[in-house]
C-alpha cells in the first residue's frame, strides 16, 4: 500500500495517464514464492471508455511471468520526475531538506498471451507509442519468420488495471510562499525538477509570492 498523506493525493486521472506515458518504463510487482517478484519492463497504458489497460512483454527466459496465472494481482509503478528541494529555498531558516517526487502506482489484474497475433497488436502498440518510423521497417523490411523467432522469445501480457494511486509530492504541505521559492528554484535547475516545476504549474500549487 503506497502512503499518502492527503495534500499529496491526486485524484485527476488525466495526470496519472500522463505520467504513464512519458515514464513508460515501470516497475511491475508481484508475489511468487512467498517473496516480492520485480521486472522493470516498458508498458503502454490505454484508455477506452474509462477503462485502462496496460500492455507489455518479458522476455519468455524471465521467470516472473510463470508466477502470473491469468487474474493474478499487479501492481505497475511508473516514476516520474525527482529531485532535492534545499530548505534555503525557505522563508523561515528554522527548515530541513526534503525530496519532491512523482509516482503512479497502477494496480490490476494481469493475462498472460502466448499467441502470435496478440503479441504482434502488442509490439505495435510499443513501437506506434515509442519509435513510429520503425513500424515500417517491422511491417515490411523484416523477413516473417524474423519476427516470429522474435515473438517466440517474449511473452506477452495486459494489465487491466482497477486502481490508481497518484502521490506528487510537491511541496503543499508548504506555505504559498515557500512553494513559489520552490517553483521558482526549479525552474532553474536539472531537467528532472523543471519537470516537477510543470507538474506544480498544471496542477496549480505552486502558491503566490506573498506581497512586501
Amino acid at each position: 500500500m503506497l502512503y499518502q498523506p492527503a495534500h499529496f493525493k491526486v485524484e485527476q486521472r488525466q495526470a496519472a495517464l500522463a505520467v504513464m506515458r512519458e515514464h513508460p518504463l515501470a516497475t511491475l510487482v508481484s508475489v511468487g514464492g512467498g517473496e516480492p517478484l520485480l521486472t522493470h519492463a516498458p508498458l503502454v497504458a490505454l484508455e477506452r471508455d474509462g477503462a485502462v489497460r496496460l500492455l507489455g512483454h518479458l522476455a519468455r527466459a524471465n521467470p516472473h511471468w510463470r508466477s502470473w496465472v491469468d487474474g493474478a494481482r499487479l501492481t505497475a509503478i511508473f516514476h516520474g520526475p525527482d529531485g532535492y528541494v534545499s530548505p534555503s529555498w525557505y522563508e523561515r531558516r528554522e527548515a530541513v531538506p526534503t525530496w519532491n517526487y512523482v509516482v503512479v502506482h497502477a494496480h490490476g489484474t494481469v493475462t498472460v498471451t502466448h499467441d502470435s497475433a496478440a503479441k504482434e497488436r502488442i509490439l505495435k502498440a510499443l513501437i506506434d507509442a515509442h519509435d513510429p518510423p520503425y513500424r515500417r521497417q517491422w511491417d515490411e523490411m523484416l523477413a516473417a519468420d524474423f519476427r516470429e523467432r522474435q515473438k517466440s522469445a517474449i511473452v506477452g501480457f495486459e494489465i487491466a488495471v482497477d486502481r490508481i494511486d497518484a502521490k506528487f509530492k510537491l511541496s503543499q504541505n508548504r506555505p504559498p510562499a515557500d512553494r513559489a521559492n520552490v517553483l521558482a528554484a526549479m525552474q532553474d535547475a536539472d531537467p528532472a525538477r523543471r519537470a516537477l516545476a510543470r507538474w506544480m504549474r498544471e496542477l496549480a500549487i505552486a502558491g503566490e509570492r506573498s506581497a512586501p
